[in-house]
């Protein structure tokens, strides 16, 4: 056993050194050692002897041994150069987190008991707007103004006015007269109209009126009114005489005209809501009414004011 492992350490080191070119003779493999087994410790089982081993065929050397290459050295790895570090951007301060709002428990819903269907408002049919009166003295104070007028302002003369007439309770005298009369006929039926209405113990509610029922070449027939307002407590059934008797205002959309001088000139006025009806294609009823802000007491004076009053058909 010692001899062997001399032997193939010096053959070693005799090809490493590179003196011998090639062995010549073979070594001999080292015998089988003899041994004898150990004897099995008391009440174990024998096993079962194996049959001795074959000696190996003896192997033959390499003609020459290769020397082991050198090994090659690494490569130089260069050292960094020195130089100004990339800035690394400051990190982004946190977002502030948002609570969630905390929702309130739902509230149990309670089934409610069915209701009827209520059907749609019926609407009013549109129509044309009317213009809005402004409050009357009868209105603010619950007294009435005797110098009241049915279109509740004044009138432009340079103007034509659209106004809504609001039917108005009137003592009322009809008559006839011819063109050179008409002034003082008129003025003697409203002196008429004033008496009944003070017998009565009626309130004078406004201007007073002629509505113009036809009209010719000789003369017109006319109904005088004045307004006037309810009678006192207990004496509501009032009789009238002379040819007096209650009625009411025309009412309706109407076209107010107005005339500012002698009333011996108000066929010129005519003349003028003539052509403007004709030029707009208007047509109009044929009662024309006139208003008399001013009082029925000179034909000749030049400030007397008459509102006209056309109403369209």
């Amino acid at each position: 056993m010692p001899h062997g492992r001399i032997a193939v350490g010096a053959l070693a080191a005799l090809l490493s050194v590179g003196g011998v070119a090639a062995a010549q003779t073979r070594v001999a493999p080292p015998g089988a050692v003899e041994s004898a087994p150990l004897a099995p410790p008391p009440g174990a089982a024998v096993p079962a002897q194996p049959s001795p081993a074959q000696p190996l065929p003896a192997q033959p050397l390499p003609a020459q041994a290769q020397p082991s290459p050198a090994p090659t050295p690494p490569a130089a790895v260069p050292e960094p150069v020195p130089g100004p570090q990339p800035v690394q951007p400051a990190p982004a301060p946190p977002r502030p987190v948002t609570p969630e709002p905390v929702q309130p428990a739902p509230t149990p819903q309670v089934p409610l008991e069915p209701q009827p269907v209520q059907p749609p408002p019926t609407l009013p049919a549109p129509g044309p707007v009317q213009p809005m009166q402004p409050p009357t003295l009868q209105q603010q104070t619950g007294t009435f103004d005797p110098n009241a007028t049915l279109a509740g302002k004044r009138g432009d003369q340079s103007d034509v006015d659209e106004v809504l007439l609001v039917a108005k309770p009137v003592l009322k005298l009809s008559g006839a007269a011819s063109w050179d009369e008409g002034f003082k006929r008129l003025a003697e039926s409203f002196r008429v109209l004033r008496q009944e209405a003070e017998r009565a113990r009626l309130p004078i509610a406004g201007r007073p009126l002629t509505l113009f029922l036809e009209t010719d070449d000789n003369g017109f027939r006319y109904e005088a009114m004045l307004p006037v307002g309810p009678a006192p407590e207990g004496e509501r059934n009032a009789t009238f005489g002379n040819g007096v008797r209650p009625g009411l205002t025309p009412a309706g959309p109407s076209l107010r005209f107005v005339h500012v001088a002698p009333y011996d000139d108000i066929d010129s006025t005519y003349e003028t809501i003539t052509a403007y009806l004709e030029a707009k294609a208007i047509s109009v009823k044929d009662a024309f009414l006139e208003e008399y802000v001013g009082d029925l007491t000179d034909p000749a004076d030049p400030n007397l004011e008459i509102n006209i009053y056309v109403q369209p058909r």
